[in-house]
């Protein structure tokens, strides 16, 4: 995606009143969120230790920014690219019982990110994971939690519309549910993105099933590391995949919008499956890796949600550096200057 520059743009409020709306939508959505999925707040690192199989791997060829520990032996640490396998093993470190979860503000550094509209070098998310029953593992519950989510993003667009009235909310009323295999036997001369983008601007709000895998076209929609989401296990719709992502259609910009990425978490056996299937079953001696097998952690449900990107849509900004403070390349801070958008 390059930089977007929107025509006859104009900011609906004043950088001072900007600020205020970011407070009041992360305490209103994480609140709302909490709720909804009987979750409870916890505190994240910032970094971890490499080799343990703890870092999110995204999709296989980012590389982390790190340091080595003096205090450690010069122990080698990663800042975080999200928090997707070590909430799992907090579940397990607090003994929560099924139905019921943690949350935490994620922090992270991706360097290898493109820089432009919605893509920043800094991301914070609210990263999520729920305990399940092996009954959970389905493509019913997985919707009943997206239904949830989505409920808590209707609910805060709505909580921003009381406030400021000339920020009309745009989202329909229910979330459109699509299987990846689905959306490609309805576009097959499409690129996945340009599939994304069709289904997103016909229904508004979108959960794409099914990301990771192999689709019929011998490519997957996009790529997921082979960890944490499921993504091969055969679903109720006959396909396969128990996750997905919650794309809406951004009015600023017209394009499509990643909103989180989620899913139900892998089994034992779906792990062992995806390591052999992404060509890397040495991760399963990890020590990450290893408990899972083992059954040390819980079955789980989870995932990540933007905070700068949920900021950024429900205040119709046109740039992510609208709403978070990061750094930018010179000249795509000048071009947004001339056009009346200014950068945090």
């Amino acid at each position: 995606m390059s930089l977007i520059i929107p025509s006859k743009y104009k900011q609906k409020l004043l950088p001072e009143t900007t600020e205020i709306a970011i407070k009041d939508i992360k305490v209103f959505f994480q609140a709302e969120l909490a709720h909804r999925l009987h979750l409870r707040r916890v505190t994240a690192p910032l970094f971890v230790l490499s080799g343990t199989g703890l870092n999110d791997d995204l999709n296989g060829i980012e590389q982390p920014v790190g340091f080595d520990v003096k205090a450690m032996g010069g122990r080698h640490a990663e800042v975080v690219h999200s928090l997707a396998k070590w909430k799992r093993a907090k579940l397990a470190d607090y003994g929560i019982a099924p139905g019921f979860g943690i949350y935490t503000d994620m922090n992270a550094i991706r360097a290898d990110e493109d820089l432009d509209n919605l893509h920043s070098l800094y991301v914070d998310q609210w990263d999520w994971e729920k305990a399940i029953d092996e009954d959970d593992r389905n493509l019913n519950y997985l919707k009943s939690v997206v239904r949830d989510i989505y409920g808590a993003i209707r609910a805060t667009e709505w909580m921003i519309y009381e406030k400021f009235p000339h920020i009309t909310p745009t989202l329909p009323e229910e979330i459109t549910f699509i299987e990846s295999e689905d959306l490609l036997a309805e576009y097959p001369t499409l690129s996945a993105k340009e599939r994304e983008a069709a289904a997103a601007r016909r229904y508004g709000a979108v959960f794409i099933i099914g990301i990771g895998g192999k689709l019929s076209n011998g490519e997957p929609h996009d790529g997921r590391a082979p960890d944490y989401d499921d993504w091969s296990t055969p679903n109720a719709d006959g396909r396969c995949g128990l996750n997905g992502d919650i794309m809406l259609w951004n009015t600023v910009l017209d394009c499509p919008f990643e909103i989180s990425s989620m899913g139900i978490r892998v089994s034992p056996e779906s792990l062992r499956r995806q390591l052999d299937i992404a060509g890397c079953p040495e991760r399963a001696k990890l020590k990450f890796h290893e408990a899972l097998l083992n059954g040390e952690y819980p079955l789980s449900i989870g995932g990540g949600i933007g905070q700068s990107r949920l900021c950024m849509f429900l205040l119709q900004k046109a740039h992510i550096g609208e709403v978070q403070a990061s750094i930018w390349p010179e000249e795509q801070i000048e071009a947004l200057r001339k056009s009346g958008i200014t950068l945090i």
